[in-house]
């Protein structure tokens, strides 16, 4: 995965994290991969980069989300990186397609949120996941199909998620914000 390794390394490197705490995950995802060339492989212990997308309508208004068959909590699409995706964004948008069944999602390459969260269900206790989010646009309309790593998948209003997880919520009102700013510069 030298290829991959190096993208992943040059996106976070010159990423602009939207907040302090942002800016300090980047800097240990970047200090990763610099000591880690297996640092994007499920197999690297106890952390590994992994890559999600949060799928909303194209209005912002609501979020597609799976019910996590392992974990049993709500959560975006996504999961590990794979030795044939060519970048991080590939990996998000391979994994957001795979666990939605959706064609033709609309990813935006460039990184949304990082979030750091123990994954015990992969690997053992203390196995972290340090994952890159994503943003992906699709429409409500769109059937979704949950994959075999979801006991549900269904669209949820941005302002009623079915979780109180902060970092869930962030991530909804990052997408919000990027989807708000996208259609402000295109009128």
């Amino acid at each position: 995965m030298s290829g991959l390794h190096a993208e992943a390394l040059q996106l976070l490197a010159t990423w602009s994290a939207p907040a302090t705490a942002q800016e300090r995950l980047r800097e240990q995802y970047v200090a990763h991969l610099r000591a880690h060339v297996d640092g994007l492989d499920r197999s690297c212990r106890p952390d590994h980069i992994t890559a999600s997308t949060l799928v909303m309508s194209p209005d912002g208004d609501a979020a597609l989300l799976t019910l996590h068959r392992k974990a049993g909590q709500w959560f975006q699409l996504g999961g590990h990186v794979e030795p044939t995706d060519r970048t991080l964004a590939d990996a998000a948008l391979r994994e957001a397609t795979e666990e939605s069944g959706l064609p033709g999602l609309r990813l935006d390459p460039v990184p949304l949120q990082l979030d750091v969260h123990e994954v015990p269900f992969c690997g053992g206790e203390g196995t972290r996941h340090l994952d890159v989010r994503f943003l992906a646009v699709a429409t409500p309309d769109s059937g979704p199909a949950p994959g075999r790593e979801s006991l549900d998948l269904r669209w949820w209003p941005a302002a009623r998620l079915p979780s109180d997880e902060p970092s869930l919520h962030e991530l909804v009102d990052l997408g919000r914000d990027r989807l708000g700013a996208s259609r402000a510069g295109a009128g």
